[in-house]
């Protein structure tokens, strides 16, 4: 189908497509048009990765938008939509204007109104409808990225919850559903009331096999010699044997460690591949990265990249992730060695994909388990783009004849488990159940039933075996919960949410972690930052840190020495599960603690065998939860809210209590509020009228810094012009910095952002 034969798209598409060299469409795109995807049909559309789920979408948005009405894009992740919202970007030339949303969720997003096509997390999503965003009922378009994700048990009720209000709410709502890997595509499509496209047509060829021996073993019954050496491993062989053909290679493996291991090995097998201004650019990409932070894991995946290599996973930076993935995408960099972080919808094509480790450890089962033929299927979908590459080949290692016949059957030619429905889980269904009495979805029991029969679970799993309704079993147990944490109240026929519950439910908090806030905050009369940590730490919104082997007796000792501190009574050691999970809360705590007190990043990640994305992650949580404990005290009136304010900035900052308002001035952040500070500088106050040759000594020199960071604290005159360094302001641990140039040190802690 040519594109200009595609009614209801705004004329200037076409050409649009044809500058990007698309003059027809793909065989799945055709399909998605015959079945009304560009009139204003819903669609659920499982088709492979680089079959272009992506333009099946815009002609969704645009179709809509040139109707006179409003598109949103649901993204997973944040990445994902920052990548969207550049893509799309191109648009705005022809008068589309685009909006992207993914953080705060107390905000009600009033300035997106204005916006033709918007892109957004489902979290985002979900806490709009919540806070009232006045433009939901104007939407007219859905689409939804990666829906098989309603199958995780952490995100996919969000997802599910978020597109079953965005229905009910706009009855005639298109909803456009994506996704390279759905075993049971047919019964998304009775959920959405949607229209199927269910193909597995590519663009290029995908080749899926098992490396097994000194040759792969294809799905179509070839095999092709690829001998490894005897100093070699498979992974190296491989991966040299891409680099001779001019690809790139994907490996995934099971752990962090593996991963920044495997990059450090083939590091040395793609650093003989690079050319002269390869390894320029290269080098100016490591010393970015070493930029990022002042820890070991921007230091060793800069010595990764310079050789051509890189690891990505949760641990990294995200301005780690970044550079990775740029760097990847234009084949600067040869082989990335990630954890499955790597397989969730981010642009990151290669020619092969290496699927080193199937299996992963699993707490609940207690050791390895296999992957799950969706997650390994999403990851060999990243190899081969057209444009990019003549061909993909997605390959397995197997150790022995009977493991070659297994992977074979277990992944190459199995079929992608279902997607189920996660949303009766005890946290998932007590927050949405909330979330949808406070927004005024549902005021009754009926109510609730009837909004919840739009979900999912209901067309799953309605009707139990036994002939029991689970839906309605699952509600009355949840309501009885929130009833007897005073978030709802009824008379019986009535529900609504009281004012505790409105603010639980605005705060985007999990109602467990609102009720373990307050019973902590009303237990404690004066807490300490230590307390606090520890408070938000234990709630179900807070991934807590694991207790490694000799932890247990180091934080047994260190909660008797500070039990006074903390907001709540310490569990018996006899209660096993209780004691170890306060302990974990308070190791994050302690982390929290060593943060908010100034220690070194690097050694944080070293005393805690974290990463600094680990890090920025629990900061971020915890100043979201403490922002969150601080506006329920006020709720309750309790005399705790200066302290969790406090503890609140001190977290955000990384900071001592003297530096938060000097921490608080945009540029200057927690090392460099220590150096002014110990020059005499306390106050953003002080910084106003500071004498500018004292705050340049105390910024090492640094012109440039000196000018922003007086300019932000609103200073007379910030111009550095003539001013010399005054040297009994300099740090005296620090070295002088003849140049007096801003290399970007300091800009390094995560304070600083």
């Amino acid at each position: 189908m040519d594109v200009s034969e595609v009614s209801g798209v705004p004329p200037w598409f076409a050409d649009h497509l044809r500058e990007e060299g698309i003059e027809s469409l793909y065989p799945p795109q055709a399909e998605a048009v015959e079945a009304g995807v560009a009139d204003g049909q819903s669609l659920v559309a499982s088709v492979p990765t680089a079959s272009g789920k992506t333009l099946i979408a815009q002609l969704a948005m645009l179709s809509a938008v040139s109707r006179g009405g409003k598109a949103l894009y649901i993204v997973p992740l944040r990445a994902l939509a920052s990548e969207k919202r550049e893509e799309f970007a191109a648009f705005e030339e022809y008068g589309v204007s685009i909006g992207v949303s993914t953080g705060n969720y107390e905000d009600d997003g009033e300035w997106l109104a204005e916006k033709d096509i918007i892109v957004a997390t489902s979290e985002k999503v979900d806490s709009l409808v919540r806070n009232g965003a006045p433009w939901i009922g104007d939407l007219d378009c859905v689409v939804s990225d990666e829906v098989h994700l309603v199958d995780d048990p952490n995100r996919g009720p969000t997802l599910e919850v978020t597109l079953a209000k965005l229905r009910r709410v706009n009855p005639n709502l298109q909803v456009v559903a994506l996704s390279a890997t759905v075993g049971n595509a047919e019964v998304m499509a009775e959920w959405l009331d949607a229209a199927l496209v269910d193909s597995e047509w590519r663009p290029i060829d995908l080749r899926k096999g098992v490396h097994y021996g000194q040759a792969l073993h294809f799905d179509d019954g070839s095999q092709q010699e690829l001998r490894v050496k005897s100093s070699e491993k498979p992974t190296e062989a491989i991966v040299r044997d891409t680099l001779s053909d001019g690809g790139s290679t994907l490996v995934f493996v099971n752990s962090r460690r593996n991963a920044e291991g495997a990059a450090k090995r083939l590091a040395n097998t793609t650093t003989g591949w690079l050319d002269d201004e390869e390894k320029a650019r290269l080098a100016e990409i490591a010393e970015e990265l070493r930029g990022v932070s002042d820890t070991e894991t921007s230091d060793d995946l800069a010595d990764c990249v310079e050789k051509g290599a890189a690891f990505h996973h949760a641990g990294c930076a995200s301005e780690h992730r970044s550079l990775v993935e740029d760097a990847f995408r234009d084949r600067l960099i040869k082989v990335v060695s990630a954890t499955p972080t790597l397989a969730a919808g981010v642009n990151t094509p290669s020619r092969r994909v290496v699927v080193r480790d199937w299996r992963r450890y699993s707490g609940e089962a207690g050791g390895m388990q296999p992957l799950s033929v969706l997650e390994v299927h999403q990851m060999m979908g990243r190899a081969g783009r057209p444009g990019r590459d003549p061909y993909g080949e997605a390959l397995l290692l197997a150790n022995s004849h009977d493991e070659l016949d297994e992977l074979f059957e277990r992944y190459v030619w199995a079929d992608p488990e279902a997607v189920e429905s996660k949303l009766a889980r005890e946290p998932s269904m007590r927050t949405h159940l909330l979330a949808t009495v406070a927004s005024g979805f549902a005021d009754s029991r009926e109510a609730l039933l009837e909004f919840l029969d739009q979900t999912l679970y209901a067309t799953q799993y309605r009707q139990g075996t036994d002939g029991t309704d689970n839906l309605e079993r699952v509600v009355d147990s949840t309501l009885e919960y929130l009833r007897a944490n005073d978030f709802i109240e009824d008379d019986g026929e009535r529900i609504q949410a009281t004012n505790l519950g409105h603010t639980v439910s605005r705060l985007y908090l999990d109602p467990m972690s609102a009720a373990e806030i307050i019973d902590g905050l009303e237990a404690a009369s004066n807490p300490t930052a230590l307390g606090l940590f520890h408070l938000v730490s234990r709630t179900p919104d807070m991934y807590e840190l694991y207790l490694r082997s000799g932890d247990r007796e180091e934080y047994t000792m260190l909660a008797y020495e500070r039990e006074s501190e903390f907001c709540g009574d310490l569990p018996s050691e006899f209660e096993e599960e209780r004691f170890d999970d306060w302990l974990s809360a308070l190791k994050t705590a302690r982390m929290l603690e060593d943060w908010a007190g100034e220690v070194d990043e690097d050694e944080i990640t070293e005393r805690y065998g974290v990463g600094p994305g680990d890090i920025r992650g629990k900061v971020d949580t915890a100043e979201w939860l403490l922002g969150a404990a601080e506006s329920l005290a006020s709720e309750l009136d309790l005399a705790t809210v200066p302290a969790v304010r406090e503890a609140r900035k001190r977290v955000q900052h990384g900071v001592g209590e003297e530096l938060i308002d000097l921490a608080g001035v945009r540029g200057v952040g927690r090392k460099r509020a220590r150096r002014l500070f110990d020059a005499g500088i306390e106050t953003r106050a002080d910084l106003r009228e500071a004498d500018k040759s004292v705050v340049l000594g105390a910024l090492r020199g640094r012109t440039k810094t000196a000018e922003n960071v007086l300019e932000a604290a609103g200073h007379q005159s910030p111009s550095m012009d003539g001013v010399r360094p005054d040297e009994g302001a300099r740090p005296a641990e620090e070295p002088t910095d003849a140049a007096g140039s801003d290399d970007g040190e300091g800009q390094s802690s995560l304070g600083d952002f």
